[in-house]
């Protein structure tokens, strides 16, 4: 099994519910294509450290998965790089 750390940013001019909508809509990306997440975490909304996109703020999420290959992540990342919600994307492979 291999595990991964993904960190996204979400868009700050979304609303409460509509950035509830993005999260679970990239957690079935995940669980769907055969990921199980581990650990979520909400960071909240935070200064950037350099404007994305003409964006000063976003909302940071963390996902801690388990997968038995790269299909998930491939899958989260190619949607979140099309996503004109997420404003930036990390994925990390997570060494035991």
């Amino acid at each position: 099994m291999r595990n991964y750390e993904i960190m996204f940013i979400v868009r700050p001019t979304l609303g409460e519910e509509e950035v509830k909508k993005v999260v679970t809509t990239f957690e079935s990306v995940l669980t769907s294509n055969g990921a199980e997440i581990t650990n979520f975490k909400e960071m909240g909304q935070r200064e950037l450290a350099y404007e994305i996109n003409k964006f000063k703020s976003g909302y940071y999420f963390v996902f801690t998965i388990t997968s038995k290959d790269d299909k998930a992540v491939n899958e989260f990342s190619r949607l979140g790089k099309n996503s004109q919600d997420i404003i930036r994307l990390l994925v990390t492979k997570v060494e035991d």
